[in-house]
């Protein structure tokens, strides 16, 4: 406490005290040294033998400088905060707005809202399911994951589409000692290209392919990729979205032919991108391969895809899947309770 940066200043110099105390200094030099009265220190030594530590820097009921504002306007500034927006049209309420609107100071809002847990700036995102096979979808994927058929290859597939090839206008700058490196804000956009990617979910190996576009014959061609490198004895299961172009015409003719009886589509809850592995992997590929570097073309960004996809493959890292079905499902329900009772925020949004 006494070598505390971000204490309550009462706190640090009543703990700077009872050390002095603890080694013999008088009260009268305590007090001297803190800037207290000697019956100050006496009061704080006293209550610390009676309460302890916890009894440290804290205010008694009844003491200290009296409340400036009473609890009905308190309780008037945290039901607006929670019931209402601005009338000016802003998205959301400030300290200053909320002080204008009560008469106090922004200090005091702020105190009100941090004693309250209140963060009205702050805007937290989520996307629920609102799949009716919700929970069938989920106990069909995670055992997949978790419990894989015998003699079966199990890929997470999906699409990273609209992958950008962007040239920037200006050089590089290199790391330096103290410097971090910099990259102008400035490019061209030189074409884009579409990522098809499977990744095995026992052995963590990438088939991938880029495309233009990612229609029904283009996520044909790619499953024709799979077919090709899974032996013919193996069962062929793939965890893969709701998008419409895994389910076009041709993708299902060419399903339908006995010679694919070893292929078994499942399908993912609609809103639930974060059931497939694949988009792990894509969010790997993104942040170590595609963020913070410049392609003059597709060509060259196809290429540093393949390089990079190459070097994973040859020490692959399979992600595991740990939370049970159940466990899924059980994480879901509350945000789905909370979402069936409020079909609108009270704040309008």
């Amino acid at each position: 406490m006494a070598r505390s940066q971000s204490s309550p200043h009462r706190q640090v110099r009543q703990a700077r005290a009872l050390l002095w105390a603890g080694e013999g200094v008088a009260n009268g030099e305590i007090a001297r040294r803190c800037g207290a009265s000697a019956k100050s220190v006496r009061r704080w030594r006293s209550r610390f033998a009676e309460e302890g530590a916890a009894s440290v820097g804290r205010v008694r009921a009844g003491r200290g400088r009296p409340a400036v504002i009473g609890s009905d306007k308190i309780e008037a500034i945290v039901s607006d905060t929670l019931t209402t927006v601005p009338d000016d049209g802003s998205a959301g309420w400030s300290t200053r707005a909320m002080g204008e609107r009560h008469g106090v100071g922004k200090d005091t809002v702020a105190r009100i809202w941090r004693s309250r847990g209140l963060r009205p700036w702050r805007v937290d995102t989520y996307k629920l399911s609102a799949d009716p096979d919700f929970e069938s979808k989920v106990i069909d994927v995670v055992g997949l994951y978790l419990n894989p058929p015998e003699a079966a290859a199990v890929f997470a597939f999906d699409e990273k589409t609209q992958v950008q090839a962007l040239d920037r206008t200006q050089p590089s700058l290199p790391t330096g000692p103290g410097r971090s490196g910099a990259m102008t804000h400035g490019y061209r956009r030189c074409g884009t290209v579409d990522l098809f990617a499977a990744m095995n979910a026992a052995a963590g190996e990438v088939l991938h392919d880029t495309r233009r576009r990612h229609t029904g014959r283009d996520v044909l061609g790619f499953f024709k990729l799979i077919d090709l490198h899974v032996p013919k004895d193996q069962q062929l299961h793939v965890i893969l979205d709701n998008l419409s172009a895994h389910k076009s015409q041709p993708v299902r003719d060419w399903l339908a032919h006995p010679r694919r009886k070893r292929w078994h589509l499942h399908f993912t809850p609609t809103s639930s991108s974060w059931l497939n592995l694949i988009e792990t992997w894509f969010s790997v590929l993104t942040r170590k391969a595609l963020t913070n570097t410049s392609s003059t073309s597709v060509a060259e960004l196809e290429n540093r895809i393949d390089w990079w996809v190459e070097h994973w493959n040859d020490n692959p890292e399979p992600f595991t899947w740990t939370r049970t079905a159940q466990q899924t499902i059980d994480k879901a329900a509350p945000g789905k309770a909370t979402l069936d009772r409020t079909t609108k925020s009270a704040t309008h949004h």
